[in-house]
């Protein structure tokens, strides 16, 4: 475990090579509407693009969930970086539709390996006492990431050359740089063994992991799926009915949900976990219905305001959820049980933004998203409803003699 002195110094540079990693995930975000015109497709196939990317998480959650408990962190880590700059090498060759889909599939198989493992990472470098708020910079770091990357891209894409390679160019330089920062950080995991130690295992719970498991994955599917919807389909939405064509804003719009997550994840911290996961879900409630009223008006600032408020809500409920779930997990199940979070949560980014992308066409874009806001709306209504009836059940129980 680090000590007092150093154990910040490499939290924080920790949480830097995971937002790193995670930018790449969302760098193409805003260039969907550039890609569409360079290679012809259609809507359907921008949302089969996008989960590609969620279909490669779930692959090494699935398979390698709990890679880093068993081959050590850094390692992982490295592993994950090397996925990474491959998919940035397919974007910087794309001359063909095929070439996305290896690039989201690598940035996904990266993805995979970085959010269980560098979540523990960065929570095990903090020094002792400190589990709390590393759970902070670990998840902060990952929405932080995820909202660079729209953010870079759409600013490179607008006001720079080259808005098909540039930002990609940049991100293998960022990732570059993390992996040199990655030699320098400790590894935390006492007791390795080698690669072929790793077996793919079902998502499986300690016992006393479960109570909190099922609140947590579902507020992070509605969450998730709300994030998935947003960076998918979002910039097409903007361009095609509110005439949005400026890149940078475009990328903004997107990256303000992120930007906003880290805002709710740290109320979250002051309003105390069992409070967060039921507020969180009014708030993500709240936030689909100001997308709903983006879509049947027609209004940025609607759109905006979705953003702020959905990204508010998830990132309440995302870090209750990883907190509770983080600490009832045994350590040497941690990142196993964290990638099990993260599975619900992939899963909830991947087939809602597919059945956008399916229901477009017969409903058209505003249509689709309409009823994937309805079945949200009825999921976060259900969570929250949920949650509210186990906290009164454990009220009315009262303290255990």
């Amino acid at each position: 475990m680090a000590d007092d002195r150093r154990g910040w110094p490499r939290c924080l540079l920790g949480g830097a090579v995971f937002a790193v990693c995670m930018a790449g995930t969302t760098l193409p975000t805003p260039l969907y509407p550039l890609y569409q015109e360079e290679f012809g497709f259609s809507e359907l196939t921008v949302t089969v693009v996008y989960a590609v990317y969620a279909f490669g998480v779930l692959a090494v959650l699935l398979l390698a969930g709990n890679a880093s408990d068993t081959i050590g962190r850094r390692p992982t880590l490295c592993w994950g970086l090397a996925f990474a700059a491959a998919s940035a090498v397919c974007f910087l060759r794309a001359d063909a539709l095929g070439w996305l889909y290896a690039g989201r599939l690598l940035s996904g198989l990266s993805a995979g390996l970085f959010t269980g493992a560098a979540t523990a990472y960065v929570i095990e470098l903090a020094p002792p006492g400190g589990a709390a708020r590393a759970t902070l910079v670990a998840t902060a770091a990952n929405m932080g990431g995820l909202g660079c990357g729209p953010l870079l891209a759409g600013l490179l894409a607008e006001y720079a050359p080259e808005p098909l390679l540039l930002p990609f160019a940049v991100h293998l330089a960022l990732l570059a740089l993390s992996a040199l920062a990655l030699r320098w950080l400790p590894e935390t995991v006492a007791e390795r063994r080698p690669l072929s130690a790793v077996r793919p295992r079902r998502p499986a719970l300690p016992a006393r992991v479960r109570p909190v498991f099922v609140p947590a994955a579902v507020a992070s599917f509605v969450g998730f799926a709300l994030f998935g919807v947003f960076t998918s389909v979002s910039p097409a939405f903007l361009a095609r009915y509110l005439h949005v064509d400026d890149h940078a804003v475009s990328g903004l719009v997107v990256a303000l949900a992120f930007f906003a997550s880290i805002a709710g994840q740290a109320a979250a911290g002051r309003v105390g976990a069992d409070r967060s996961l039921p507020l969180g879900c009014a708030v993500l409630f709240a936030g689909l219905v100001l997308l709903a009223l983006a879509l049947a008006t027609d209004h940025l600032l609607f759109v905006v305001l979705a953003a702020l408020v959905g990204g508010t809500g998830q990132g309440l409920a995302f870090r209750a959820a990883l907190s509770a779930v983080a600490a009832a997990s045994p350590p040497d199940r941690r990142a196993a049980v964290i990638s099990s979070l993260f599975v619900v949560a992939y899963t909830g980014i991947s087939l809602p933004v597919i059945g956008v992308g399916l229901l477009a066409d017969p409903l058209g874009l505003e249509g689709a998203g309409l009823v994937f806001i309805a079945c949200m709306l009825v999921l976060a209504a259900a969570a929250g409803a949920y949650l509210l009836r186990r906290a009164r059940a454990g009220t009315t129980a009262g303290p255990t003699p």
